[in-house]
C-alpha cells in the first residue's frame, strides 16, 4: 500500500513510517516544513531502521491550515494519523491545544474521505480513557471514556477521538483508533517522547528524588506494529484498541536501572519525594500542579482486545526501559555511557 503518515518526524511518527517501510508499503509522511524532510531519512534510515528508504516521500501540510492536506493524501490507499500536539508545559489557553488536535484529525478525516482513502488509524491516547472516578480496583478497557480529563493535553485527546469517531459515523469511515498509554522505547533521532525524558534524567541525575507516580508503559516499536495491524486487518474497522505492555511505577524504573546498567546508573536516585512537597510546589509550579490528582494513583489497563483481535504481543516494560537506556547512551546523551 502507499499509507501517508502525519507526524512523520515525530518519536511515534518515525516508528511508524520505519515500520511501514519494512513491511514493504510505500510511505508518504508529512512535515510542517521541507527542512525537517533530511532529518526524518535520517533517522528513519540510521542503524535502528529499513534497509532502503527508497520507498519514503515527504509532503508539507500543518494540522492547523488546510492546506497541503489533499495533496498530501491524493493516490493514498490508507493514512495513519499520529501528529497532535504536545506542549511542554500547560499553556495558557486550552484551545491553543484543544484546538489543532481536534480540528487538524478532522482536516485529515475529511480530506481522506475526498480521496477515498481505505483504511484510516487515528492515534489517540489513553488520555481519552482513563480519567475519571472508577470503582477501586477497575480495569480500563476500550469501552471506558475519560469523564473528568484535568488539564489541556489530556482534554485535546478526549475532544479530538470523540470527533473523530463521530466524523466516521456520519461518513461511513473506516476508522480505528490507537490509544496508547506512556511510550518509551529506544529514540530514532533526539526527538522523543516524555517518557523517555524520564529515563534521561533519572539516569543523568537530574531527578534527585522520585514523586510517587505510576503509569501503564508500551514500547514505541510495539505501538508502530499495532498501527500496522490496524492497517490491513478487517477486524480492526470501527474498533479502539488499547496499547499496553504493563504498569510500572518511578520507584522500580529507578531500581532496574541501578540493577542491570552498573556505573552508567550510578546517578539515579531512588530517593520518594514526600507528597506534601509535590503539593507545595504545584502552588507555583502548573506543571507539579499537574501531577497532584496522580500522586499514588493506579490505573490497572488490560491490551487483551489488541492480543486477542489482532494477534498483538508486546515485549516487556524491563526490555523497552533497558533499550530507550542504551539507545540514549549510543546518541551521546548520558553523562556517563553505557558499556557493553
Amino acid at each position: 500500500m502507499t499509507v501517508l503518515v502525519t507526524g512523520g518526524s515525530g518519536f511515534l511518527g518515525a516508528h511508524c513510517v520505519a515500520h511501514l517501510l519494512r513491511l514493504g508499503h510505500d510511505v508518504r509522511a508529512t512535515v510542517r516544513s521541507p527542512a525537517r524532510a533530511d532529518a526524518v531519512r535520517a533517522a528513519v534510515g540510521g542503524p535502528a531502521g529499513p534497509s532502503s528508504v527508497d520507498g519514503l516521500s515527504f509532503t508539507v501540510a500543518d494540522l492547523t491550515a488546510d492546506d497541503g492536506w489533499d495533496a498530501a493524501v491524493a493516490g493514498c490507499d490508507a493514512v495513519l494519523h499520529v501528529a497532535s500536539p504536545f506542549p511542554a508545559g500547560e499553556p495558557r489557553r486550552a484551545d491553543d491545544v484543544i484546538g489543532p488536535a481536534r480540528d487538524g484529525t478532522l482536516r485529515v478525516l475529511r480530506a481522506a474521505r475526498d480521496a477515498g482513502v481505505r483504511r484510516t488509524v487515528v492515534t489517540s491516547s489513553f488520555a481519552a480513557v482513563g480519567y475519571g472516578r472508577r470503582a477501586p480496583g477497575h480495569v480500563f478497557r476500550e469501552d471506558d471514556w475519560s469523564d473528568a480529563p484535568a488539564g489541556a493535553y489530556i482534554r485535546s485527546k478526549l475532544i479530538a477521538e470523540r470527533a473523530a469517531w463521530d466524523f466516521a459515523g456520519r461518513h461511513g469511515t473506516a476508522l480505528t483508533v490507537i490509544n496508547p498509554t506512556g511510550i518509551l522505547g529506544p529514540p530514532l533521532s533526539r526527538d522523543y517522547s516524555l517518557y523517555v525524558t524520564l529515563i534521561e534524567q533519572m539516569l543523568n541525575g537530574r531527578l534527585p528524588a522520585l514523586p510517587r507516580l505510576s503509569y501503564g508503559l508500551v514500547d514505541v516499536r510495539d505501538v508502530a506494529d499495532l498501527h500496522a495491524r490496524a492497517l490491513t486487518d478487517p477486524a480492526a474497522v470501527g474498533e479502539r484498541f488499547i496499547a499496553v505492555a504493563g504498569q510500572m511505577s518511578l520507584d522500580r524504573i529507578a531500581a532496574l536501572l541501578r540493577a542491570r546498567l552498573g556505573p552508567a546508573a550510578r546517578r539515579v536516585s531512588t530517593r520518594t519525594l514526600p507528597d506534601g512537597l509535590v503539593r507545595l510546589a504545584a502552588r507555583v509550579s502548573p506543571r507539579m500542579a499537574l501531577i497532584v490528582p496522580d500522586l499514588g494513583v493506579e490505573r490497572p489497563t488490560t491490551s487483551d482486545k489488541a492480543r486477542a483481535v489482532l494477534d498483538w504481543a508486546p515485549r516487556s516494560i524491563d526490555e523497552s526501559i533497558l533499550d530507550t537506556a542504551t539507545r540514549l547512551s549510543r546518541l551521546g546523551l548520558l553523562r556517563t555511557p553505557i558499556r557493553s
